[in-house]
């Protein structure tokens, strides 16, 4: 499973920013290359979500949220 998780600030709220999964290869066509090079569910997932910016996002293979620690 490759996950999409993005890092979300609020635009009335710039400080304010929380880490969320916008989608997995459960639910979309998303091979790590497309997740790397910013995935179209991530820009349809913005799209939908106007009040937010996206700092950052990253790709996850399996289950885990972080690597390591």
């Amino acid at each position: 499973m490759i996950k999409i998780i993005a890092v979300l600030c609020s635009l009335s709220s710039p400080a304010n920013c929380q880490e969320q999964t916008v989608t997995t290869s459960f639910f979309a066509d998303i091979s790590m290359q497309s997740c790397l090079v910013g995935a179209p569910q991530l820009a349809e997932w913005m799209k939908q979500h106007p009040a937010e910016r996206l700092a950052a996002w990253r790709c996850v293979i399996g289950n885990q949220d972080r690597e390591g620690a």
